[in-house]
């Protein structure tokens, strides 16, 4: 295999172009093959192969900078810079992450994880490139999905002014996870069924191409295709608000023609100012499940390749966030004020139950959360009642909105954050830990967090009949569905005990109620008996409850599945300082550090979030609180 040859760029540069196309064929069967084992962002990295190869056969990496946007199309490229060896363990503990990462290697300058970073990162390289007198060459490959986030523009905004040399390769697949929306999307769909105008564009630089040119016969072939293209179409949008920007125009072209990408590229190296080199590629080739279904094989779990079928494991039980969208349509069925809003992840989130079911009620702003919070507020000011759908992790991109726009105004927007706590295989940038701690300090916002499925709907029902902003934090997959307790009606600010016990409490929050309910099963069987708590609320906090447990509880249990700096523990020690509360507490979660990729059973072990350690946190504060040894 040809694949077995590259260990760097350099042995990639030294391939004939018919060795190429066989490289990109085997670049293919390996991400496959390793996703069909270990899941992944199997589409986004079928799409961009040939494309990646060009960039590395004119490239010079580490020396000229590669940053790629979202960075979950990153997979060949991390085959062909030294990790293929680690490859097979792909977004698995001591394996490599499934996005670019400064730390793992020097062919990744610049981490990401989230939307429309790639054009504003590569910027702030080719200044300071510029500033040290640097000769590298800085190319940003940005998805025409991530143009629907308003940093992007920005930052095309900021580098048509600098006019400093750097290239932009927009990857239009017609796809970021679910259809691309919006007013740019339809742009960009002008240009690719614009055969026409490419072919002016093309015909009038082959027949200027002829003649020999300086730079005033440069200008004059940039003013001709621009004039070519308003001749042909003056009414119609054509590439010209690229140019508009200030960037020369290139494409559209074909995104998996090598020879014609490393032409482009060339070329695009040698203009001066900023280049925005317009690709057409399929998301998913050569792969036919995922070119046939792109979205469900945007990112997947394992899977069988011969026929592309998505294993589930037997028994799964339906997640925290299919609970939510079953329950948003049963809200939007009983109050027609229930709108829906997300940025980009209709799927993911589940808003596509409300979308099928009241499509007028369901809004999808692209990849633009500080615009749907602030779009949401527009909303509520109005008599509405907006929930926006946004993975804990995204909603910080959004964070003064949420503070400016909705707090500072106490309108009834409220905030269901999917993903949060730990997630897993995506790594740090996907961990939904900081919620709590950036959340629970504004001054009127709710926040709470459902102890399984079946809480949630009475969680986001208690939160639509609030007339104040409102928070509900729930976890990626499921409980286990082992502990089947009533639940008692939910009042503001009111936790439920769950069990009755002596000397120790347990306070736990969110799904880790079940783990706090498995370690007390641990300890019965032992003749211990904790008392369990379901804190439901972190804003407004139990005060109530938490006085009348210290008399008869000297020790308490905190857990949480976030971050320990400012999370629900850090709250509880606020009250129990406030109000001179003789009590010890101890904190379990997630202490101020990255947590990198591995399985969430992992992660959750690691940081004593898990029955066994709880159970014997409790023995030993047993011990202490009674004077006896530990069981």
């Amino acid at each position: 295999m040809i694949l077995e040859r590259i260990d760097s760029p350099a042995d990639v540069r030294r391939l004939a172009r018919g060795e190429l196309k066989v490289l990109a064929s085997e670049l293919r069967e390996r991400i496959v093959e390793v996703c069909a084992q270990n899941g992944g962002h199997l589409a986004p990295n079928l799409g961009v192969v040939e494309l990646t190869l060009a960039l590395h056969i004119v490239l010079d990496s580490p020396h000229d900078k590669l940053v790629w946007d979202v960075s979950h199309q990153c997979y060949a490229h991390k085959l062909i810079t030294g990790r293929r060896e680690r490859f097979a363990l792909l977004r698995q503990g001591g394996g490599v992450s499934g996005f670019a990462m400064r730390s793992e290697s020097p062919h990744d300058p610049f981490g990401a994880g989230h939307a429309s970073t790639a054009v504003s990162a590569a910027l702030g390289m080719a200044a300071a490139r510029d500033l040290r007198g640097g000769d590298e060459i800085i190319v940003a490959v940005i998805g025409d999905g991530a143009l629907t986030g308003g940093l992007a523009y920005e930052a095309l905004n900021n580098a048509g002014q600098r006019k400093t040399n750097f290239i932009v390769v927009l990857n239009d697949n017609e796809m970021s996870i679910a259809p691309n929306v919006g007013s740019i999307a339809s742009y960009l769909s002008v240009l690719r069924a614009r055969p026409l105008s490419r072919y002016v564009r093309n015909t009038t630089k082959r027949v200027l191409g002829r003649v020999p040119f300086g730079d005033a016969a440069k200008r004059a072939l940039g003013t001709a295709e621009q004039a070519a293209m308003r001749m042909i179409a003056p009414d119609e949008k054509t590439a010209i608000i690229f140019e508009e920007l200030g960037f020369t125009y290139v494409g559209p072209m074909d995104g998996h023609d090598i020879d014609h990408l490393v032409a482009a590229l060339e070329a695009a190296r040698k203009i001066q100012g900023p280049v925005l080199l317009h690709v057409l590629t399929t998301k998913g080739k050569g792969y036919q499940p995922a070119e046939l279904d792109s979205r469900t094989y945007h990112g997947c779990s394992a899977f069988e390749i011969e026929n592309g079928k998505i294993e589930r494991k037997p028994g799964m039980r339906p997640t925290f966030a299919d609970a939510f969208g079953d329950a948003i349509v049963a809200a939007a069925e009983h109050d027609p004020r229930v709108v829906g809003i997300t940025a980009a992840m209709p799927d993911g989130t589940k808003l596509a139950k409300l979308a099928k079911a009241f499509p007028e009620r369901y809004v999808d702003v692209g990849i633009a959360e500080a615009h749907a919070v602030c779009f949401a507020a527009g909303l509520a000011s109005q008599g509405m009642k907006p929930v926006c759908a946004i993975y804990s992790t995204f909603l910080q991109r959004a964070y003064d909105q949420v503070v400016h726009d909705v707090v500072v105004q106490g309108l009834p927007v409220v905030f269901a954050l999917d993903r949060a706590g730990l997630v897993g295989d995506d790594g740090p940038t996907h961990m939904g830990l900081f919620d709590l701690a950036y959340l629970r300090t504004l001054p009127g916002l709710t926040v709470m967090a459902p102890r399984d499925e079946s809480e949630l709907p009475l969680m986001l029902d208690h939160a639509l009949s609030l007339e104040r902003p409102a928070a509900l934090r729930y976890p990626r997959g499921s409980t286990s569905g082992r502990h089947s307790l009533p639940y008692e009606p939910i009042v503001q600010g009111r936790a439920e005990v769950l069990r009755n016990g002596r000397a120790v409490a347990i306070l736990a929050l969110g799904n880790c109620v079940e783990t706090a309910l498995d370690a007390a099963d641990l300890l019965a069987a032992e003749g211990l008996a904790p008392t369990v708590v379901n804190a439901r609320f972190v804003v407004p906090l139990d005060g109530q409850l938490l006085t009348e447990l210290a008399p008869d509880h000297p020790h308490w249990i905190t857990v949480e599945e976030a971050s320990l700096a400012g999370g629900f523990g850090s709250a509880v020690l606020e009250y129990v300082a406030d109000h001179r509360l003789e009590v010890t507490v101890e904190r379990v979660g997630v202490p101020p550090v990255l947590v990198q990729h591995n399985t969430q059973a992992v992660q959750r072990a690691a940081f004593g979030i898990a029955p066994g350690p709880l159970a014997q946190r409790v023995r030993a504060a047993l011990a202490g609180v009674e004077g006896k040894a530990p069981v």
